[in-house]
């Protein structure tokens, strides 16, 4: 017959503070994390870039006429002439206050 060794158990005490330790980690890794999707949540411009190169293409290739103004999303857009062959497009988003400015020249 084979002899079984004795195994040291923790205690209840100990079970229970580690259990607490392991959820206070989890706890504020999950905020953290929280944290930085919604910033990048926020910071996400992608879609206000494409909609600008898509305006600017189309002024480029005559499609539309200036002084150019749109909403798209929670963007408000400009597209306005500020010198004889400069164009100035500037993006204000209404709810986050961020601005895009770009500055292009018609060949």
């Amino acid at each position: 017959m084979v002899i079984l060794k004795k195994i040291k158990a923790s205690t209840l005490m100990e079970t229970l503070i580690a259990t607490v330790l392991i959820m206070v980690i989890f706890m504020v890794a999950s905020m953290i994390l929280n944290n930085l999707f919604s910033n990048s949540i926020k910071n996400n411009t992608r879609t206000i870039t494409a909609k600008l190169n898509e305006i600017e293409y189309l002024y480029i290739n005559d499609k539309i006429v200036l002084p150019y103004y749109d909403d798209y999303e929670s963007w408000l857009i400009s597209f306005e002439t500020s010198s004889n062959s400069i164009v100035n497009i500037k993006a204000t988003n209404e709810k986050t206050n961020k601005i895009i400015e770009k500055e292009i020249s018609k060949k």
